[in-house]
């Protein structure tokens, strides 16, 4: 596959990281653009953050990448972390940047757009771009973990996000904690 990661200035680099952590990048090409305020915030939330060699990083003022334009093809784009300011520009069509641009190409072409906010709470605002990006074909996936699993360490609970991401770019982890009949539990009595 061909994927799109964008990277903004929110909070929340560890999802970024454990993403990277598990894509297999002998398998898939990988594109990478991140905000200049991403950088700042991955530098401040993480001693040790790591761009795996096998991508391809691009500047977020380039809009001669592929990926920008409707003719190249790609399969899906996410934005992890994804600042409720690039959400709400994303919302509105802005084109300003090859961060902006691919978005609204993904969504135009009709690919997998997938925007991970992790801000709380939401404004109005808020949630009304998310509603405007949800009618527009994206997919808002709000870092908000799950707790079926029984993670044991905060990387655990980060991958019950990333886990989902995955699943909805197309690139499912065979980690991932998948809900059965039998591991229903019997329920708790007062």
């Amino acid at each position: 596959m061909k994927i799109v990661i964008g990277v903004t200035g929110a909070s929340g680099t560890i999802y970024l990281q454990r993403l990277l952590d598990q894509i297999d990048f002998t398998a898939h090409e990988v594109h990478l653009v991140m905000s200049e305020h991403a950088r700042e915030v991955a530098a401040q939330e993480t001693m040790a953050f790591r761009i795996p060699a096998r991508v391809l990083q691009h500047s977020e003022d380039d809009l001669n990448v592929p990926f920008v334009s409707g003719s190249a093809f790609f399969h899906a784009m996410v934005i992890v972390p994804c600042s409720m300011s690039t959400l709400g520009r994303i919302a509105t069509g802005a084109g300003e940047s090859a961060l902006f641009r691919a978005a609204d190409v993904f969504l135009k072409e009709r690919r997998r757009l997938v925007l991970v906010p992790r801000e709380t709470p939401w404004s109005l605002i808020h949630a009304r771009n998310v509603v405007t990006l949800l009618e527009a074909g994206a997919i808002v996936l709000p870092a908000i973990p799950s707790f079926y699993s029984n993670p044991k360490s905060v990387s655990d609970v980060v991958d019950t996000v990333v886990w989902r991401i995955l699943d909805h770019i197309g690139l499912p982890h065979a980690r991932a904690f998948r809900w059965q009949e039998e591991q229903r539990r019997p329920p708790m009595t007062a």
